[in-house]
């Protein structure tokens, strides 16, 4: 018999959201977890409001928004309204009944500033890390750090020389463009950079990353403007904090980082150098003298940190390519820092569940 087909459909429905949601769907498990970490940043969350004027969106709903934003790669904050709209998936994770009404796109991004400012995707991984369920997949011991670059919200021809903005810059090949002399008019702090020797140069940021060897979950990460320096300069500032004048740490590393000055460094602050020997041999056949020597070489460890440190490249390989960390949305070093943070918070809490699971 064939079924009727009404165009108009029902005026009432009385099934809930988490009746729709799969009782085995994994955003079931991460949003249990993302509650109880949330839970715990109410202390932070009320420095950042005022306790009188109109109400504005609840932190915990405007994170976890971004969260989804992350998970499923939405590539604007008015697409993710737009889809928070009519999704009844993102509703339920973000704690919106059907009826509720979604936040205009604007008045978002201002709320998410506030919680930039605030520092608050920092507290957000800490708390995360710190959780009792997530602390027993973590290493104190060992660790990785590498950078990946980050294509910035800018084109070629805005990258104007600074003495000279009011041309179009469309007439830019052939020319000599330096960082010093020139400066992107859409995307001040963008740096215009180029992964390697014969690749082509671009406007970008430079984002990094300190992931634990155990099961490779991220712990740190910061943004920088790109340059020669600047990856060796940002794993300093972010094993500043794992170091101890009491216990030895490792850190892996790949090639770019053996640098004399940057090994002595870690060394003076109790840090093995687990770092790729880099015995380049330059045109005119010189070798270039690596810092790294037998008495790190000759252990196993040395060679375990060497198989470890590659999974670091499946944070960026993820957030590249089901997050939004190939080509920010973002201008400015705090704001492409920030969404950076938010690509290595949901990578982390795509695995910690799947790893949680394998513990029993």
């Amino acid at each position: 018999m064939r079924g009727a087909f009404d165009y108009q459909g029902r005026l009432f429905s009385y099934i809930s959201p988490e009746q729709r949601v799969a009782a085995r769907h994994p955003l079931r498990t991460i949003r249990e977890l993302v509650r109880e970490v949330l839970s715990e940043l109410d202390r932070d969350f009320r420095k950042l409001y005022s306790m009188t004027g109109r109400p504005s969106i609840p932190p915990e709903q405007l994170l976890s928004a971004l969260l989804l934003q992350v998970f499923y790669g939405v590539r604007s904050e008015r697409q993710l309204m737009e889809q928070l709209d009519y999704n009844l998936l993102y509703r339920w994770f973000v704690g919106l009944s059907p009826d509720d009404a979604v936040w205009d796109a604007t008045t978002f991004t201002k709320n998410r500033e506030r919680l930039q400012h605030g520092d608050i995707f920092n507290r957000f991984m800490e708390k995360l890390l710190h959780h009792e369920e997530v602390m027993p997949l973590l290493s104190d011991e060992h660790f990785s750090v590498d950078g990946t670059l980050i294509e910035a919200w800018a084109g070629h021809k805005s990258f104007k020389p600074k003495d000279d903005k009011d041309g179009d810059g469309e007439h830019f090949h052939g020319t000599t463009r330096k960082n010093v002399t020139h400066e992107s008019t859409t995307d001040p702090d963008s740096r215009l950079y180029r992964k390697s020797e014969g690749k082509e140069s671009k406007l970008c940021y430079m984002g990094h990353a300190t992931m634990e060897n155990r099961n490779g979950l991220a712990v740190a990460g910061l943004v920088t403007q790109a340059s020669g320096t600047a990856e060796r300069a940002a794993s300093e500032e972010m094993l500043e904090k794992k170091s101890s004048p009491h216990a030895r740490i490792t850190v892996g590393a790949d090639k770019a980082y053996d640098v004399e000055a940057h090994v002595a460094h870690l060394r003076a602050k109790n840090i093995t150098p687990h770092i790729a020997v880099n015995t380049y041999v330059t045109k005119t056949g010189t070798v270039r003298k690596t810092s790294i020597d037998g008495r790190t070489t000759r252990h196993k460890g040395y060679t375990l940190s060497q198989g470890k440190r590659k999974m670091i490249e499946c944070l960026f390989g993820w957030g590249k390519q089901h997050g939004t960390m190939r080509k920010t949305k973002h201008r400015g070093v705090a704001a492409v820092a920030a969404d950076f943070l938010l690509n290595l918070i949901g990578s982390n809490l795509i695995r910690i569940p799947k790893l949680l699971a394998q513990r029993g």
